[in-house]
């Protein structure tokens, strides 16, 4: 098993995260005994990082890793968990989070425990000194009970400046999602290269990008199976991560056995990606991007009647387009009501002036409609017409 020096430790690269684990016909219920015979495996093959959160598997997933880690001495494994101020701002005592926790997995303490999901718009209550979250989990990691404090996060660069400017010498770690499509895409280099500057070790989220880039279209599979002929697809993707610089642990999410088994072999020993070889996924990253071209160059902005910044929001169009998720809906739930892109009056000011000729407003109404078909997005909606309503 490759490892990293983390302190004065050496902590195995491959982290078994628990957000997507097997589940039973229903397609709800974890599959606990194969949980347990991927944790054996994991444990046999020098896989000693699990990670899990108070939400995933609708709060079940501590509780079936507290229950399958149960078998084996507590010092065989780190166990790493998260506090959920990302979700109700101030809605979810610190204190008693923490100790439903440590009862669900039956621990007394957390090897390591972040700060989930520090964005755009949580990072407001993680700051907020009415709830004292970060002053409450040092204070815990003082007496013991948390052993190594970070955070992760779905930010902006910027945001993360911010929260490392605010509590830094605090967090000994970042989790960030990371992989070489996000390495363009949600500007993953410069957040690395923030968190190389800041020495600040990087846990990694999303390696495959949710199994997307496990299963990458035929002729780009075809051309990494001929330079590598051994190597599976996903394989290409936690290749690529471990060269980057500062990666401390790769967290893969993963289901069956045999995501277990191919994750293990890949990480057992070190076999770098030549420059011709990563110039060939990067290559492959670019061909996946399916939105608009957009060069940021900013000509749209400046006669916008909204004050709409058009480059950002086709970034994220373009992170949405290649797949849907709940994290690009919090990227547009961040901003102002009316710098979305329901703000778009459709003037068509700012396709007249696009060097790329790109058609903005058409592309903003498809934008809307692709949010609308994210259940998560959905949900912000009827939330946020509940709270008018009573507003009224």
């Amino acid at each position: 098993m490759i490892h990293r020096t983390f302190q004065d430790m050496e902590l195995p690269l491959l982290g078994f995260g628990t957000m997507r684990l097997p589940l039973q016909p229903d397609g709800i219920t974890v599959d606990e005994a194969l949980t347990a015979e991927m944790t054996a495996y994991a444990l046999s093959h020098g896989v000693q990082y699990f990670d899990t959160a108070y939400p995933y598997h609708q709060g079940n997933s501590e509780r079936v890793m507290g229950r399958v880690l149960s078998a084996y001495p507590r010092e065989s494994y780190y166990l790493a968990t998260k506090y959920p101020g990302h979700q109700i701002a101030g809605s979810y005592d610190p204190a008693a989070v923490f100790e439903e926790q440590l009862e669900k997995c039956g621990v007394d303490y957390f090897d390591f425990y972040l700060l989930h999901n520090v964005y755009e718009n949580s990072i407001h209550t993680y700051m907020d000194p009415r709830w004292g979250i970060v002053d409450y989990f040092v204070e815990q990691k003082r007496l013991g009970r948390i052993r190594h404090l970070g955070f992760s996060t779905h930010g902006s660069v910027d945001v993360i400046r911010r929260f490392l400017d605010y509590c830094g010498d605090k967090m000994e770690f970042c989790q960030i999602q990371l992989n070489y499509l996000d390495w363009t895409l949600q500007d993953a280099k410069a957040k690395c290269a923030l968190l190389n500057e800041r020495n600040v070790p990087i846990w990694v989220m999303e390696p495959v990008r949710g199994g997307k880039l496990a299963q990458l279209p035929q002729d780009a599979a075809d051309t990494l199976h001929r330079l590598r002929p051994e190597e599976s697809t996903a394989a290409w993707a936690m290749r690529w991560l471990q060269s980057v610089p500062g990666v401390t642990m790769v967290l893969s999410g993963m289901s069956d056995m045999a995501q277990m088994q191919d994750n293990v072999r890949t990480f057992s020993q070190p076999r770098p990606l030549t420059q011709e070889e990563e110039a060939t996924l990067l290559a492959i990253a670019e061909d996946l991007k399916v939105g608009v071209p957009c060069t940021a160059c900013r000509y749209c902005c400046d006669g916008c009647p909204q004050g709409l910044d058009i480059p950002a929001l086709l970034a994220i169009y373009n992170d949405l387009k290649f797949l849907p998720t709940f994290t690009v809906g919090m990227r547009v739930e961040s901003l102002p009501e009316d710098k979305r892109p329901s703000a778009c009056i459709g003037c068509g000011k700012c396709a007249q002036v696009c060097p790329q000729h790109i058609d903005i407003p058409g592309t903003m109404t498809h934008f809307q409609e692709l949010l609308q078909s994210i259940p998560s997005w959905q949900a912000i909606c009827r939330q946020r017409e509940e709270e008018a309503a009573r507003k009224s």
